[in-house]
C-alpha cells in the first residue's frame, strides 16, 4: 500500500485504514488507489473473508475531499473513468463482504466510501453529512451508491441543506447498521458471524443480491432462478445439507 492507506490482515480480515489524521483522513488519489487495491487483492485470495474499512484516530472516519489542496475536483477529462468512480465499480463488483468501520466524522466523499460498503458499524460520536452544497458543489459520484440506503426525502434534504446527522439518526435511517459506544466489539461481533457462515454462499450471494438491486421483478425472477441452482452444485451447499441431517456444524471448504 501506501502511508497514506495501511494494510493489515487480522483474523481472516483485511483493514484498510485511511492514514491522514491532521487531515481527517481526506481522500487523495493514493488513498483511492490503495482502497482499490485492497479490495481487488481480497477477491482474489480466498482466506479473506472481509475486508474493513476505517481511518485512523477518533476524529474522523473521512471527511471527503481535501479542500485544501485546491486540486481535489481537477480532473484529466480525456481520462473517461476517475478515480472514484472506479474504486466504486471496484466495490460494486467484489464478492468480499466491505464492512465501514465509521470512527468518527463521515462526510461528503466519505460517505461514498461508506455507502460502497456492504455494512456498516459507526461510534456513537460518528457523524455524517453531505456538504458539497455548502462549497458550491454537489455529492454527484456518491449518489450513485447512496441512493438505495436512504429514503428519497431524507437523501435530498442531507444534498440540499447540507447539514450533518448523527449515529443515532443515521442508525434509524437505515444507513449504519449498528451503532455502538464499543465500536471494535460490536465490529468483531459481525466478523465473527460471518465467519461462521459458508464463504462460497456469501461470495455467490453478494454476487446475486448486488445484480438483483437494479433489475425489474421478471429479469431479477430470470436471474435467479438460474443462480439458486449453482449455488447448490457448490462443495458448501453439499456440505451444509450434509450437517443438517448429522445434526453437525459444517466443515467448510469455500468451494
Amino acid at each position: 500500500m501506501n502511508d497514506e492507506l495501511l494494510c493489515e490482515v487480522r483474523d481472516a480480515a483485511l483493514y484498510l485504514t485511511i492514514n491522514r489524521p491532521q487531515r481527517r483522513n481526506a481522500i487523495t488519489p493514493g488513498v483511492l488507489q490503495g482502497l482499490r487495491d485492497g479490495i481487488l487483492r481480497a477477491d482474489r485470495e480466498a482466506d479473506i473473508r472481509a475486508v474493513v474499512i476505517t481511518g485512523t484516530g477518533e476524529q474522523a472516519f473521512c471527511a471527503g475531499a481535501d479542500l485544501q489542496t485546491g486540486k481535489s475536483f481537477r480532473f484529466d477529462y480525456a481520462d473517461p473513468y476517475q478515480g472514484m468512480a472506479d474504486l466504486f465499480r471496484c466495490a460494486r463488483q467484489s464478492t468480499v463482504p466491505l464492512i465501514a468501520r465509521v470512527n468518527g466524522a463521515c462526510m461528503a466523499g466519505g460517505m461514498g466510501l461508506m455507502a460502497m460498503c456492504d455494512l456498516a458499524v459507526a461510534s456513537e460520536g460518528a457523524v455524517f453529512g453531505l456538504p458539497e452544497v455548502n462549497v458550491g458543489l454537489f455529492p454527484a459520484q456518491v449518489l450513485s451508491v447512496l441512493q438505495h440506503l436512504l429514503p428519497r426525502r431524507r437523501l435530498t434534504e442531507l444534498c440540499l441543506c447540507g447539514e450533518p446527522i448523527s449515529a443515532r439518526e443515521a442508525l434509524a435511517a437505515g444507513l449504519v447498521n449498528y451503532v455502538s459506544d464499543d465500536l471494535d466489539a460490536e465490529l468483531g461481533r459481525l466478523l465473527a458471524r460471518m465467519a461462521e457462515q459458508s464463504p462460497a454462499a456469501i461470495r455467490r450471494g453478494l454476487y446475486t443480491l448486488k445484480h438483483v438491486e437494479t433489475m425489474s421483478f421478471e429479469q431479477s425472477m430470470a436471474f435467479t432462478e438460474s443462480q439458486i441452482g449453482l449455488f447448490a452444485l457448490t462443495e458448501d451447499a453439499r456440505e451444509g445439507q450434509l450437517a443438517f441431517r448429522e445434526k453437525r456444524q459444517p466443515m467448510w471448504t469455500g468451494r
